[in-house]
């Protein structure tokens, strides 16, 4: 691994989450948003937490090869209950059978990020964990919840950054952006080993 000098990188999130954009502007860098092809289907016998890490890296990696001068962060959550990966619902029922699955259960939520530079040779990456209990939610919590927030672009199917938080009995991490999409605080450490300042 090496180390890039130069502060004059382009810093591009490699990602189209609106989650993940708003979560970087935090830090006040210029950067640009550009969409990894890559495909996120589980490897057989893959855990969510290896999961997270290959689709971070990957994503990273994809855009990297169209911009090898750029410094590039890739991204990816999965959720993890007992082991079996959760992603995104995408419609109302899968999310109502996620929330049924999670009420009263504690679970994890795994968010990996890399940090590539084809051109410096800079490559990085961790990942952050998020331990979450899951009240015991009653269906019709459930169908008012998600008619309210309408969270179907959030793996797991609850948004703790708004109303989401309300289906919670506590949260532990040790960087709690990673529950949104995108953990600042190792973010930040790899963005500066890889030559940019911060803040």
């Amino acid at each position: 691994m090496q180390q890039s000098t130069s502060m004059t990188r382009t810093l591009i999130l490699g990602s189209t989450s609106r989650y993940r954009r708003e979560l970087l502007e935090r830090l006040r860098l210029p950067f640009e948003v550009a969409a990894p092809e890559v495909d996120e289907t589980p490897l057989p016998g893959e855990s969510p937490r290896e999961l997270a890490l290959r689709l971070a890296a990957a994503k990273a990696r994809a855009v990297a090869q169209m911009h090898p001068g750029a410094v590039v962060i890739g991204s990816d959550q999965v959720a993890d209950l007992d082991g079996k990966p959760l992603g995104k619902p995408g419609n109302h029922e899968r999310a109502v059978a996620q929330l049924r699955e999670m009420r009263g259960h504690a679970m994890v939520f795994h968010t990996a990020v890399s940090v590539v530079c084809l051109e410096s040779g800079f490559s990085q990456i961790d990942l952050a964990q998020v331990h979450v209990r899951f009240r015991h939610l009653s269906d019709e919590e459930i169908e008012r919840y998600l008619r309210a927030e309408l969270p179907y672009d959030c793996a797991g199917s609850a948004k703790s950054e708004g109303l989401g938080i309300s289906l919670l009995d506590a949260i532990d991490s040790d960087d709690p952006t990673a529950l949104i999409g995108l953990p600042l605080i190792r973010t930040c450490q790899m963005l500066r080993a890889a030559g940019i300042m911060l803040p």
